[in-house]
């Protein structure tokens, strides 16, 4: 997954209780913060399709996301 957004503090607490409410492990991740924009990609492992959107939707939601998406890892 990809997360664009506005960096502030508590932005990828934010983002990682999301997840951590949808029972949604982390195995990886990275962020890169540029000129006040961050841009998070995190391996995750999902039980489906539908647990994946649902976090997608409750992410975008965060202020300060501007795009979520499937990045194009395996």
């Amino acid at each position: 997954m990809e997360v664009f957004a506005s960096d502030r503090p508590g932005l990828l607490r934010d983002i990682t209780e999301v997840l951590s409410r949808e029972k949604i492990n982390v195995t990886a991740a990275h962020t890169h913060n540029r000129r006040e924009r961050a841009h998070m990609r995190f391996t995750l492992q999902v039980t489906g399709i539908d647990q994946m959107q649902r976090a997608f939707t409750l992410i975008g939601e965060i202020p300060g996301v501007t795009a979520v998406h499937r990045s194009g890892g395996a």
